[in-house]
């Protein structure tokens, strides 16, 4: 009962909270469907029970919050529905229409109990803020801007931006390193949140980090284990999926589900449906490098090896050819020589039987002309003044003559001279 102090009612605390929990019991009898966002889904595995903080956001900014109670046994079935529909399980970062009831308890105060969930409208509202990321990207002219990137031959450096322990990773990872083919692909990881509304943030800021050192990397690539849609919904966030669109180098994904792709998918330059495919994505595009270049490696060591084979033919043949030709010239050259030898022999003696010849005419004409022969056939031999007197124009009257005869000599005085007939006076 409220006490009378100084003509002022007072009421007591409880007394307040237990007329609020009365009023609110009168006034809300029934169950109600409600939209909220789950900011936090505040699930007690020890007891099985969840304590959902529940929201309203406008433009970014919560104008209204309440929390909530889910017992274990909604949950369970709340949860398996979830399950059955949105192919995974219920999860906080969601906009959710729920039936609950309203209670006040003077001890935590007002919250609402609820009993159901209906995961149709969540995929609705997935679906709602998927088609209106699309649109606006594509009025900003942004939406194929990743796709139209030119993509490296050979994808040798990737920044990945996941999580270290996400399965999805591992088995990018094994792909990778493992590859038959010795192919080395250079990844740097770049840790990042990947569900839920805190992963639209932590992805954007990975995404400016590596845009910082953007000549470090060829590619990116975002990588994640499985997921519903429920659980892909950050995907389609329009300031993540831009972030992704004007990237300024290619942008692939693979984040781990096989239907109906979200934004982030859409506008990036390859979506792969898993991790694994991802990784035979990159591996093939070393293939389509490496298959050519070894093809063309082989080819150029076959022509080598063919002209090869072409030359020591035609060395083989020129070597046999000069061997032939070689003896060819060979006995051609000797028989040359054989032939000039006696050709030499043959003009060296006619040459010495015509020198010999020579020498023996030289000699009769030599003979003939000795003066003693001369003497001894009558002639004789008249000088004047020791010289040989051959004209009468070398003597004048008077001049003493020297007569060589063969047997001994005689000394005259010149009386008279006569010209011989035929003479002029000026030569007498």
């Amino acid at each position: 009962m409220p006490e009378l102090i100084q003509d002022k009612t007072i009421f007591s605390l409880l007394e307040v909270s237990r007329s609020i929990q009365k009023t609110l019991a009168e006034r809300y009898k029934s169950l109600y469907w409600i939209k909220a966002e789950m900011n936090k889904l505040n699930h007690y595995t020890h007891s099985g029970h969840c304590y959902p903080e529940l929201v309203e956001k406008q433009d970014g900014k919560i104008v209204a919050e309440i929390r909530s109670i889910l017992w274990k046994a909604d949950y369970n079935r709340i949860n398996n529905n979830f399950l059955k529909i949105a192919q995974e399980p219920l999860r906080e970062g969601i906009t959710m229409l729920f039936q609950a009831s309203i209670s006040y308890d003077p001890m935590y105060g007002l919250s609402l109990r609820i009993v159901d969930i209906d995961p149709t409208f969540t995929l609705g509202e997935l679906e709602k803020e998927k088609l209106d990321s699309i649109r606006k990207l594509k009025a900003e002219g942004i939406y194929e801007s990743n796709k139209l990137l030119g993509f490296p031959v050979v994808p040798k450096r990737l920044a990945i931006i996941s999580v270290e322990t996400s399965k999805g990773l591992s088995d990018f990872y094994k792909i990778i390193n493992q590859n038959p083919w010795g192919y080395r692909i250079e990844c740097t990881l770049f840790p990042a949140l990947l569900q839920g509304d805190k992963s639209v943030p932590s992805i954007i800021n990975q995404l400016a980090v590596i845009a910082e050192k953007i000549d470090k990397y060829d590619v990116v690539a975002i990588i994640r284990g499985g997921g519903g849609e429920v659980g892909l919904s950050s995907y389609n966030n329009y300031l993540l999926a831009r972030a992704i669109a004007i990237f300024p180098i290619p942008v692939l994904t693979g984040i781990g589900h096989s239907t109906n792709y979200t934004v982030s998918e859409m506008v990036a330059y390859k979506n792969a449906i898993t991790p694994s495919e991802l990784a035979d994505f990159l591996i093939q595009k070393f293939h389509n490098f490496a298959i050519p270049v070894d093809k063309a490696a082989e080819s150029i060591q076959q022509l080598i090896l063919t002209r090869f084979k072409e030359e020591r033919n035609v060395l083989s043949q020129l070597a046999t050819h000069i061997q032939w030709i070689g003896k060819r010239e060979i006995q051609t050259s000797r028989a040359a020589v054989q032939q000039f030898q006696h050709e030499l022999n043959s003009l060296i003696k006619l040459r010495l039987y015509e020198h010999k010849t020579a020498l023996a005419h030289t000699e009769r004409i030599i003979q003939l002309s000795d003066p003693i022969r001369l003497l001894k056939q009558g002639f004789s031999i008249t000088k004047v003044n020791g010289k040989l007197l051959q004209s009468v124009t070398q003597v004048s009257p008077g001049d003493v003559i020297q007569t060589i005869l063969e047997y001994g000599e005689l000394t005259s005085t010149v009386t008279d001279k006569s010209p011989k007939e035929g003479l002029d006076a000026d030569q007498v």
